[in-house]
């Protein structure tokens, strides 16, 4: 990939690292990093270069924040604590899918089967097929970090609020960099979801979400919110602002 596909900027010092499934974003505060979300173990060589397009190396990457302990989501974070000393931080309920991604399902169960949505939309079979390719499925525990529980700042570069919005997963997390104008929204509001065709925002289909109720319940918690520009786990940014994000996605219901 080269320098110019790495990194798309979407908001001051904030940057998009997207493959063809899922995104992260890079905060840049001063040489200072903050990466939320770490992708799949397989987009190393993306995230290396975008860091080079910046001017900036691994060990400047100071701290990653998980939106939700999906594998799609963690694939390089232990592999940054390491490298980069990097402290991970997770929202406490999805502690034990990030120290045992490889068991996930002991940990979390969906609503719905993934059967039904491929007998309807055939194409969502590139999205298990992508992840194989990736590393995906084999994610590495992250064996040391840290956690939070009640809304607050988090004391990382970009000094973001964290904002649970549970639903996807009991821990799944929003994070609000307020001086950026920007909220990061992982997968309690997307614009694309592969399974039902859906784009736009709304939440992520059944065969993906552990409890819909409380997914459409967390809409309200986005809409309470100030951000102009929503950054999404899967497809686009929003721009138009992340209460009319949460509104439109409550309308288009859960797939």
């Amino acid at each position: 990939m080269s320098d110019e596909q790495a990194l798309t900027e979407v908001a001051p010092s904030v940057y998009r690292v997207a493959d063809p499934v899922v995104n992260m974003y890079v905060v840049q505060d001063g040489a200072a990093i903050t990466l939320v979300d770490s992708g799949l173990s397989g987009m190393h060589e993306t995230l290396m270069t975008g860091l080079r397009q910046l001017g900036r190396q691994i060990r400047d990457v100071r701290a990653v924040l998980i939106t939700h302990a999906h594998p799609d989501h963690i694939g390089l974070a232990e592999r940054l604590r390491l490298e980069a000393e990097a402290s991970i931080w997770v929202h406490e309920d999805d502690e034990a899918m990030i120290a045992d991604p490889r068991h996930m399902r002991a940990h979390w169960k969906a609503e719905r089967s993934v059967a039904p949505y491929l007998l309807r939309r055939p194409a969502g079979l590139r999205v298990p097929v992508h992840l194989a390719r990736m590393g995906g499925f084999r994610s590495r525990p992250v064996k040391q970090r840290r956690t939070f529980r009640a809304d607050g700042v988090l004391d990382v570069p970009g000094r973001p609020r964290a904002i649970a919005v549970p639903g996807h997963t009991s821990g799944s997390t929003a994070f609000l960099f307020e001086d950026r104008d920007v909220i990061c929204t992982g997968d309690a509001l997307v614009t694309r979801d592969d399974f039902s065709g859906g784009t736009g925002p709304r939440t992520v289909a059944r065969a993906f979400t552990q409890d819909s109720t409380e997914a459409i319940a967390s809409l309200q918690t986005l809409a309470q919110l100030t951000a102009s520009t929503v950054l999404p786990g899967h497809g686009d940014p929003f721009v138009g602002g992340v209460g009319t994000a949460a509104k439109l996605a409550g309308e288009a219901g859960v797939a």
